[in-house]
């Protein structure tokens, strides 16, 4: 059974381990890189200010007792529009239904805050990822995200209508 856990900022160590996990296993996936949350970068304060962003909504999808997953939800500079940002599941937990209830717990967060529009980023050619958005009833807006990492490719923007 997949359970899910709110993180407050004193849960900053479950967090690390799952967000250096998935920078390390999906570097394509993401806007920062491993190295920049490493060394210098990687300190207790800078991990309990990623998890106390204001608004934000930050959840671990726990399975056998182990976590392997993570997203957060946060306000998007729209009234009324949330995003989900820092979406990973380990790949032993791929396939086991975590990543649709990750969306669903971060859907509900933001239903409950009254938001009308839940909006994503996805990295083009994340095709894995898409087809999740997709079958938890994420559409396509068109719109283009941010530039990666490697300067190439772009997110694409997707987005949910939310009850």
């Amino acid at each position: 059974m997949i359970k899910v856990r709110v993180l407050s900022p004193d849960d900053w160590q479950v967090w690390r381990r799952l967000r250096l996990a998935a920078l390390a296993e999906a570097p394509y996936a993401f806007g920062s890189r491993l190295a920049d949350w490493l060394g210098e970068g990687d300190r207790a304060e800078r991990w309990r200010d990623r998890l106390a962003l204001p608004g934000s909504y930050n959840v671990v999808a726990v399975l056998d007792e182990q976590p392997v997953g993570m997203a957060s939800g946060v306000p998007a500079d729209e009234p009324g529009v949330v995003e989900l940002i820092s979406m990973w599941v380990s790949p032993t937990a791929r396939g086991c239904g975590v990543g649709g209830r990750l969306v669903q717990e971060v859907e509900k967060w933001a239903t409950q805050g009254q938001a009308r529009v839940l909006r994503l980023s996805v990295v083009q050619g994340n095709e894995a990822a898409e087809r999740l958005y997709q079958r938890c009833g994420f559409v396509g807006t068109g719109a283009r995200g941010d530039v990666m990492l490697d300067g190439v490719r772009h997110e694409d923007v997707m987005e949910k209508m939310l009850g």
